[in-house]
């Protein structure tokens, strides 16, 4: 084990006078942000940077596009209320009681059927971003050869950062190159 130091002392002040300016440093700061940049995750959707603002839903940004985004209903299942027959619940947000994102394993499998919108863009970005909810949830070997048979990588995060890294990489490289699927971090597993 190593001893603590004697002292805190951090040697002589500095006598120069320049400083850094981190801000000057931002070599971004000149660029514009997409207006699918995200401005805010809310609990069941997102404020994107045009002024849009997306609820009840998650969102899939392509292309300088955004689309609502609900990888939880399955296919031949309606959406809304349960008294329709649906798999969601129009009292309770993106809470859907029937949806369902994660396999028993616990890892995120979803449809390959809910690509289908990077199965149709082109070009198709290099990578997308998935933000998971809440917490970063492992993704389904199926589900990332899913997204692989596309010829896209996959970034996994929970959605508050998935969504910065998108914002950052969208500016950095453009909308063509990375893409977004998020899930509302207010997203909560059905039963």
């Amino acid at each position: 084990k190593s001893r603590p130091p004697k002292s805190r002392d951090r040697g002589p002040t500095s006598n120069e006078d320049t400083q850094t300016d981190f801000a000057a440093m931002n070599m971004l700061g000149n660029m514009a942000p997409p207006s699918t940049a995200v401005d805010a995750c809310l609990d069941d959707g997102f404020a994107l940077d045009s002024g849009l603002k997306v609820t009840n839903a998650g969102v899939l940004l392509v292309g300088g596009e955004a689309f609502k985004w609900r990888p939880w209903i399955r296919p031949g299942r309606k959406e809304g209320t349960f008294g329709a027959g649906a798999a969601g619940d129009d009292q309770k947000g993106v809470s859907s009681p029937a949806g369902k994102l994660k396999n028993p394993k616990g890892m995120f499998e979803v449809d390959k059927s809910v690509w289908g919108v990077l199965d149709l863009v082109w070009p198709k970005p290099d990578l997308l971003i998935l933000g998971t909810g809440e917490r970063i949830v492992p993704v389904s070997p199926q589900t990332r050869r899913d997204i692989a048979a596309l010829g896209i990588r996959i970034e996994v995060q929970d959605t508050r950062n998935a969504a910065a890294q998108f914002n950052m990489l969208a500016t950095e490289r453009g909308t063509q190159q990375v893409a977004a699927a998020l899930v509302p971090v207010g997203w909560r597993e059905g039963k």
